[in-house]
């Protein structure tokens, strides 16, 4: 089954008729004309009102917004320009605050991509009808070495968990996840809860390390400073992605996290320079009973020796 038809029929069906003109007519005059009517007419609106709501409650799914007075259409399929066009045309006739919910499919309608959408958040060079790279990775990037560090402390200490905000890929945890899945927790997008649970995991007496791109991690720039750093929790930030980024784009450029937790009281900031800096830095880390962010670039090209 499509994503049209999973995401249509009576949902799209419901939002042609609510945003519909002769519905629009129908209801401001209703409401007009009750509001004229001495005494009861402003209870029989509230009555009429409450009982549309129980109904649109079974029928609508975003009935959280509706509660907030903000009018919801969808969902619709992102791929369906036809689809996609009706909605926001529907949305235009409303004279008030509307969300549009929209689902897409990352990599859409190129297979590869398709398959390992994460593999293509940023790319090199790559031949296009196999998805390859041109150039094989031959060393290790940053990334990688914090993965099979962290992945290699946690078997010997059982108290280090590892948080993330819907990025297990990106920012090295995904191994983690399969050898450790009851110690690790991603919270979704959302940095500011990742943080502020790390502080919770961290008082409690586990040893927690946020994996987080340097610039995600100002969405939680708060919670470092009140949830973590004041009350002096040992809470490791893994800071992937610190500096420029490349082909990553200009909305990853890492370059302001240095400057904003240099001002933050109890935080020590280390940034390695190759591998083994960044795997002593990490071991380090979890050594400490206070804040440390180990600070790391995107990609690299690491020899690996020793331990890798």
């Amino acid at each position: 089954m499509s994503i049209s038809e999973n995401v249509g029929g009576m949902s799209s069906y419901l939002n042609s008729i609510r945003t519909g003109n002769g519905y629009l007519d129908l209801k401001k005059h209703v409401t007009n004309t009750l509001s004229r009517i001495p005494v009861i007419g402003e209870p029989l609106i509230e009555k009429i009102s409450r009982t549309k709501n129980g109904i649109k409650q079974l029928l609508i799914p975003g009935m959280l917004f509706e509660n907030m007075g903000i009018t919801y259409l969808g969902p619709v399929d992102g791929h369906n320009l036809k689809a996609l066009t009706r909605t926001l045309k529907e949305a235009k006739k409303l004279d008030h605050t509307v969300l549009v919910h929209v689902i897409t499919k990352k990599g859409k309608g190129y297979a590869p991509a398709e398959k390992n959408p994460s593999k293509f958040h940023g790319v090199d060079p790559f031949d296009i009808l196999t998805g390859k790279p041109k150039k094989e990775k031959k060393n290790l990037s940053y990334t990688d070495v914090f993965s099979k560090t962290i992945c290699r402390l946690a078997k010997d200490d059982k108290k280090i968990v590892a948080v993330t905000a819907a990025m297990p890929d990106g920012t090295g945890l995904k191994r983690f996840s399969n050898l450790y899945p009851d110690r690790f927790f991603d919270v979704g997008i959302a940095e500011e809860h990742a943080v502020t649970s790390a502080a919770g995991m961290a008082a409690g007496g586990l040893k927690p390390v946020v994996a987080v791109y340097s610039s995600f991690l100002q969405r939680g720039f708060d919670q470092v400073l009140h949830d973590v750093c004041i009350q002096n929790l040992p809470v490791v930030f893994a800071v992937d992605r610190a500096g420029l980024v490349g082909s990553d784009g200009e909305t990853h450029q890492g370059i302001f996290d240095l400057s904003f937790l240099s001002a933050i009281p109890n935080m020590s900031i280390f940034a390695p320079k190759n591998d083994w800096e960044l795997a002593n830095g990490l071991e380090f880390a979890f050594s400490l009973d206070s804040p440390i962010a180990v600070r790391y670039p995107r990609g690299g090209s690491l020899s690996g020796a020793g331990r890798f």
